[in-house]
């Protein structure tokens, strides 16, 4: 791997990008002013080629965020005033999708690098998501198998409770009867 190219994909860690990405409106997102960022664009930039292409960015790949969305986010990650300044207005919002199509219309070399990054990334989140699944459900069935044990238990104590303290009736003498 060329030097240029290893510089950049070790200069931004998985960790950053997964810091970066925000659940709205049920979609994993990356926002226009962190992709500009890594990007080495301005935000205003990346923008004006997402306008010019917009044909490429259905509602899936890429929405604008709306001022109250902007207003709840903000409070939710906390920023500070500093990040804030960044965000005047709402912004573009890139599921992996409309990640994916940023490389065709920027055509830059980092452009390029940072975007294969970004879905390496998000591979890996899905991968661990499906382990997790995975997990879940082992763990589902274990708590119905271990429910169904603790029934079966508890009937085989009844049952030992039974055996070990018959009722106390009067039986009748079986057996032979000596007349004495």
């Amino acid at each position: 791997m060329p030097a240029a190219k290893k510089h950049i994909s070790n200069f931004i860690s998985d960790e950053i990008i997964v810091n970066k990405i925000y659940f709205i409106r049920g979609f994993k997102v990356m926002i226009d002013r962190d992709l500009a960022e890594m990007y080495g664009v301005e935000t205003k930039r990346l923008k004006e080629s997402v306008r010019r292409n917009i044909e490429r960015f259905p509602e899936d790949f890429m929405f604008e965020m709306t001022e109250d969305e902007l207003t709840n986010w903000r409070t939710q990650i906390a920023t500070s005033n500093s990040d804030k300044m960044g965000l005047r207005y709402p912004p573009f919002c890139f599921t992996e999708l409309g990640v994916a199509m940023l490389s065709s219309i920027l055509n830059s070399n980092i452009a390029i690098q940072v975007n294969i990054q970004i879905i390496r990334t998000f591979n890996k989140m899905k991968e661990a998501l499906l382990a997790h699944k995975d997990i879940l459900l082992s763990i589902e069935k274990m708590e119905k198998d271990v429910t169904q044990n603790k029934q079966d238990i508890a009937l085989i104590f009844d049952t030992l409770k039974q055996l070990l303290n018959p009722p106390q009736q009067e039986r009748r003498m079986i057996g032979f009867k000596t007349n004495g």
